[in-house]
């Protein structure tokens, strides 16, 4: 109740709704500003011992592995299962999926790379559905669900523990309008009101996706493609060689009560706009802190690849006991 008092007056709605057509709202207290100042700082500038990533070679090798990390992470937290050294194996050497949870880690490794060529595109419904198609080629229930809009009601959001109905998603029948809506969120600019922080809209695509749940499956992913194109279309290319999932993995209860939290107060998205937040900053740290000992330790070296420091697990295991977006 104090959180919600505190936040009150600096509410403010936004051109999202929620199922029953009230507008979501989002505030900016202090975190939020403070967390916006260093991914200011971190991301989109100018970085400690940038050399190491900005020459060709080196960016190449960093970009690979990040992507790498990201496609297994991501797909992990959706249920893929298989052991990191087979599935960097698979992506290294471009030889086709085995089975279903490589499927997942190829689909998600190639719908990234190709998020990176459209940072200078507006994104359209066709676009989502394109990469929604990418995402989950040969790797759902019904092959015709890639690239569409789920069909029906039958879709829920549920804990793994006990199968609980976390969240019934809004009717398919609002979904194109649905999304047409978030794309032109996705496409406003800075004079459109109320002005909302690149970042902060970022992660508001990825909200959203999840909220909706638009798709049979592979929503997550989806929901976490979307984030990384719009920070790259608002020039924070640090984020390229990063994973959030791996952070988000790590603490999968977390990222079901930043959903729940807002929806269960008044749609206040404030809640998930600080743990997302949170999490690119750890992203980043792990970024920092690897090239920092890169330097120190090796500073002769021009040649270095993505750390292992917070990537340590040599295995994906089966699904999380929570699993917000599927």
């Amino acid at each position: 109740m104090g959180v919600k008092l505190a936040r009150q007056g600096l509410l403010q709605p936004l051109p999202l709704l929620d199922k029953t057509g009230k507008a979501f709202v989002f505030g900016s207290p202090e975190p939020v500003l403070i967390h916006l100042h260093h991914i200011d700082q971190d991301a989109s500038g100018q970085i400690r011992a940038a050399g190491k990533i900005t020459t060709p070679g080196n960016r190449g090798r960093y970009l690979l592995q990040s992507l790498i990390e990201e496609a297994i992470t991501s797909s992990q937290l959706e249920g893929a299962s298989t052991t990191r050294k087979i599935a960097e194996a698979m992506l290294r050497e471009g030889r086709p999926p085995r089975d279903h949870s490589e499927r997942m880690i190829f689909n998600n490794f190639r719908t990234m790379q190709a998020v990176q060529g459209l940072r200078d595109e507006p994104i359209t419904p066709e676009r989502i559905l394109a990469l929604h198609r990418m995402v989950t080629e040969n790797a759902l229930d019904d092959p015709a669900d890639a690239g569409r809009l789920r069909r029906a009601d039958d879709v829920r959001v549920v804990g793994n523990r006990d199968g609980t109905v976390l969240h019934p998603p809004p009717r398919h029948t609002e979904l194109p309008d649905r999304l047409q809506r978030l794309c032109d969120f996705a496409n406003a600019d800075e004079d459109a009101r109320p002005f909302v922080h690149p970042v902060l809209r970022a992660i508001l695509l990825h909200f959203m996706i999840g909220y909706d749940h638009p798709f049979a499956g592979g929503n997550g992913r989806t929901a976490r493609a979307l984030f990384y194109w719009a920070m790259a279309r608002s020039g924070y290319w640090l984020t390229e060689f990063i994973s959030i999932s791996h952070f988000l993995r790590r603490a999968p209860a977390q990222y079901v009560r930043a959903y729940l939290h807002t929806e269960t107060d008044g749609g206040d998205t404030t809640y998930f706009l600080l743990h997302q937040l949170e999490t690119i900053r750890r992203a980043i740290g792990a970024l920092h802190d690897h090239l920092a000992k890169k330097t120190k330790n090796n500073a002769a070296s021009s040649a270095c690849s993505l750390p292992r420091p917070a990537y340590e697990h040599n295995s994906i295991t089966a699904k999380s006991p929570y699993s917000p977006m599927r």
